[in-house]
């Protein structure tokens, strides 16, 4: 699970840097676009973040 975990985390980076730097999307396609990589990269990470197995919390 983490594994697939990680590859979000990494994949919805490069893809919010590719919609913000070189994609040439205008108005709500770039909305939605940056909202879709921001969701998957919140919910990867807390994702991560839950299965981190920490015995202290």
């Amino acid at each position: 699970m983490k594994p697939v975990l990680w590859l979000l985390l990494f994949v919805s980076t490069v893809a919010a840097v590719y919609v913000s730097t070189f994609a040439h999307y205008t108005g709500t396609m770039r909305v939605l676009a940056g909202v879709g990589t921001g969701v998957v990269f919140v919910g990867s990470a807390l994702g991560l973040w839950l299965t981190s197995g920490k015995s202290d919390r």
